[in-house]
């Protein structure tokens, strides 16, 4: 990249590129955008977005344009929203939010509306949640969870709901709850058997939700465990070759998922190791390393099958380097 990032996002765009945007560098906050082409294996430096931002979420629309929500500069926390055209790489702003939030998530409904989920304004932990209409570019408010929440994850199931799991509010959290999106409404499911925050949560290709790793109390946690959306309840599936939080997954074509990087702070390393679980088999296997230790980094699946790991940071500091799995 042309600048080393962590806490940025990266965002698949419809032409296969990869909108990789904000963060943190090694001296500042960062509005800079750049697109990694699939085709030539190169970045490209595209518009800046209206304010410096880390901690936010970026979403595609069903136009093909990218949302960008929330997060903070270090001094300022953020309640605005803006949009990335992918036809002219120009940003413009949007209506703001209903409240300043980072650490929160945003999915995308079936409808083609954008849920926004918990966070923290920088004084409290928010159990709040608002909902982005693409058509007339305004938010509104919805239900709020049953629970305070940030540094939890949302993943979208195949009847069109959203699972939350897991965060951080008064404590580490093993709740759950499900969104309803034709009726706004929240309702509680099954406890994770593991409180945890900053884990990772990815839909297998039978329906299953995967959970690996995070933190609690206890420090770093390398377990696993599968959601069922027809029973709503959670089973201990193998755990992963090392504990690991702040790190990344992503579903291959075979299937299988892929864990990336990510921290231990029970040895106090940062990690350069990667993994795969086999769904079938419901086992782990340890594959190739990553070039580079790193945390905070992303990890996206291209068009082409392959997996581009991009930024984070590692004893060197905040890291620009980029690697395809």
């Amino acid at each position: 990249m042309s600048i080393g990032r962590e806490f940025h996002t990266a965002t698949t765009l419809a032409n296969g590129s990869v909108l990789v945007t904000g963060g943190q560098s090694n001296s500042d906050y960062l509005n800079s955008a750049e697109l990694y082409n699939l085709s030539t294996g190169t970045w490209t430096i595209t518009g800046n977005m209206s304010v410096t931002r880390q901690l936010h979420t970026a979403s595609t629309l069903a136009n093909g344009n990218v949302l960008v929500t929330g997060g903070d500069n270090g001094a300022i926390y953020h309640n605005s929203a803006e949009l990335y055209n992918i036809s002219t790489g120009i940003w413009t702003i949007t209506a703001n939010m209903s409240t300043i939030r980072f650490w929160h998530t945003a999915s995308i409904l079936t409808n083609g509306n954008v849920l926004v989920t918990g966070g923290s304004n920088g004084a409290i932990t928010l159990n709040s949640a608002e909902l982005y209409n693409p058509s007339t570019g305004t938010w509104a408010i919805t239900r709020n969870m049953s629970a305070i929440r940030c540094l939890h994850t949302a993943t979208t199931l195949a009847n069109g709901s959203i699972l939350v799991a897991g965060g951080s509010g008064a404590s580490y959290l093993s709740s759950a709850e499900l969104y309803n999106p034709p009726t706004g409404t929240w309702t509680t499911t099954g406890i994770m058997n593991t409180a945890r925050q900053l884990h990772t949560a990815s839909t297998l290709a039978n329906g299953l939700i995967l959970v690996t790793g995070g933190q609690n109390s206890g420090g770093s946690i390398n377990s696993a465990e599968l959601y069922n959306p027809s029973t709503g309840t959670w089973t201990i599936t193998a755990n992963m070759s090392v504990a690991r939080y702040y790190h990344t997954a992503s579903i291959l074509a075979n299937g299988q998922v892929l864990v990336t990087g990510g921290v231990n702070t029970d040895s106090g390393n940062i990690l350069n190791s990667a993994e795969l679980y086999n769904p079938s088999a419901g086992t782990w296997t340890t594959t190739a390393n990553m070039s580079i230790a790193r945390y905070y980094h992303i990890e996206t699946i291209l068009a082409n099958g392959k997996v581009l790991v991009a930024g984070g940071y590692n004893s060197g500091g905040v890291s620009n380097r980029a690697e395809l799995y």
